[in-house]
């Protein structure tokens, strides 16, 4: 029983699955296979049989994709309370990415049978799971037309407005990135070194935009890096 309400209380954090009952939770926490990951360990791999969808309960992973010759691209990090393989457990192809467990992690992975199960049984999280699924596509849709128009340079520019719209950065005031991005991190995202973003780097804080924090990064001008980002894709 323990184990169970523990189970609950840790999807009640979970996005998709907002609003519902304990008793739907429990159902979820039953149909669901639980497991934990060290850091530094491959959760899903391209190469993976498997169709489940994993939702992460605690921790943070990396979705990201190796080519062909080695180069990672990173796509975004995820939290507890967020989800990943999706795709393949809503359309049963192959995986599209790999994702790397950043801490330890638990995950709780629910067989597409089950999901679809609880989709057709539950409207509003049928909802939330089209929504977040729309929200992937106007993502990958945002960076396919960044890597398409934008140099280098824009690009970090946008990686960092990114980053700071997604830790609530007020349009008109200062945000702490805690802790400060990896200059590689944002390279693998952006598709260039991290010579690059360490150079870029230098230059907005020098130019006042970006300064060291004690707890990480601090963008001072949320705005102005606002208008940069908006000017160059209108320039674009």
């Amino acid at each position: 029983m323990a184990e169970i309400e523990a189970a609950i209380f840790g999807l009640r954090r979970v996005k998709l699955l907002q609003g519902l009952t304990d008793e739907a939770l429990e159902r979820v926490a039953r149909v669901c296979s639980w497991r934990r990951y060290e850091a530094g360990k491959a959760v899903i791999t391209r190469s993976s049989a498997s169709r489940d969808l994993f939702i992460l309960v605690s921790g943070r992973v990396r979705v990201t994709v190796y080519t062909a010759s080695g180069k990672q691209v990173t796509f975004r990090d995820l939290a507890e309370g967020e989800t990943v393989g999706e795709i393949a457990a809503v359309d049963g192809g192959p995986r599209s990415v790999d994702v790397l467990a950043l801490t330890e992690i638990l995950v709780a992975m629910m067989a597409p049978a089950d999901l679809h199960a609880i989709l057709r049984e539950n409207p509003l999280v049928a909802e939330l799971f089209t929504r977040h699924l729309v929200q992937l596509i106007r993502r990958l849709t945002e960076t396919v037309i960044e890597l398409s128009t934008l140099g280098v340079v824009n690009r970090i520019h946008a990686d960092l407005l990114r980053l700071a719209i997604e830790a609530g950065a007020e349009p008109m005031g200062s945000c702490l990135l805690s802790p400060a991005p990896r200059h590689a991190d944002i390279a693998a995202r952006v598709s260039t070194t991290r010579e690059q973003v360490t150079r870029e780097i230098s230059v907005l804080a020098k130019r006042g935009l970006l300064a060291k924090h004690p707890e990480g990064m601090l963008i001072s001008d949320v705005n102005a890096l606002d208008r940069m980002v908006e000017r160059a894709s209108h320039d674009a």
